[in-house]
């Protein structure tokens, strides 16, 4: 059976309190041998793992999610280093810019609140970039609404940092450029989806060896499992229409994305 990884879950979410066991299980028989268990503030990031330390197969990023910005600390580098010396935590993030929920688009608040939401975030961003050098790890990359900006602030350190652009559902161009800098595109379950036509156009145009699989768990369950709760499970689903639309057999689209999780996620162990 062809193996994958799941890069990007969120295994220490609440959807998966009460069979997580039972998760990573049916994960392991569905030929999926590593999950990136994706940290969002500090303490899903402990989270994350403490559920690298009980599962073999799961590993850990750790990281302040964009939209939580509000609540993060001032300087999140000294918690990042610290969490980042774990050797099961194989990345920072999920970080990034996202623009989709400004607070304008709430009563009461004005443009000048999006600029410094905004500039809080590139702040936060900042700071994972700054540890991500330091300790040779790579950054999981979350960016909605906001790609000029984020190419703007990963280009200057694009030598000494590579990210992967998670969930990505952006154009060609998009992908191009962003492959340019030396950073890499996951796809999701919305390959799946009857509507993601673009998406399936942006695969096809992506070096197979520049994207990797992703769940996005709980979110994103792909067809036919649309609507309900995702799990690692699933990227076998992900992986068939994948290998469709790269017109290749799943053994080498398993060998190519599995090589490219190693090689950006570098303390993972050899498989």
């Amino acid at each position: 059976m062809a193996i994958f990884f799941d890069t990007h879950a969120h295994l220490d979410a609440p959807d998966f309190a009460s069979d997580i066991a039972a998760v990573a299980a049916r994960a392991e028989a569905a030929g999926i041998v590593k999950i990136i268990s994706i940290g969002t503030d500090l303490e899903s990031s402990r989270r994350a793992i403490r559920l690298a330390e009980q599962f073999p197969s799961v590993f850990a990023a750790v990281g302040w999610h964009p939209s939580h910005v509000n609540e993060a600390p001032e300087d999140i580098r000294p918690a990042l280093r610290e969490l980042a010396r774990h050797p099961k935590v194989v990345a920072l993030g999920e970080t990034g810019l996202d623009y989709y929920r400004l607070p304008s688009k709430k009563a009461g608040f004005t443009a000048a609140d999006d600029e410094r939401y905004k500039a809080r975030q590139a702040a936060l961003f900042q700071q994972h970039l700054e540890v991500a050098a330091e300790t040779g790890l790579g950054c999981v990359i979350h960016q909605r609404e906001s790609l000029e900006d984020i190419l703007a602030q990963l280009a200057p350190c694009a030598s000494r940092v590579r990210g992967v652009f998670h969930c990505f559902s952006d154009s060609v161009a998009a992908m191009q450029r962003i492959l340019a800098l030396g950073s890499l595109v996951s796809f999701t379950g919305i390959l799946t989806f009857k509507n993601a036509q673009n998406i399936r156009d942006t695969l096809a145009a992506t070096p197979l060896d520049r994207f990797m699989l992703e769940t996005d768990s709980p979110f994103l369950a792909p067809v036919p499992y649309r609507g309900k709760r995702c799990e690692p499970a699933y990227v076998r689903e992900i992986a068939e229409v994948a290998a469709q639309i790269k017109g290749c057999s799943l053994e080498t689209l398993s060998g190519a994305t599995c090589a490219t999780a190693e090689r950006f996620f570098s303390k993972l162990p050899p498989r």
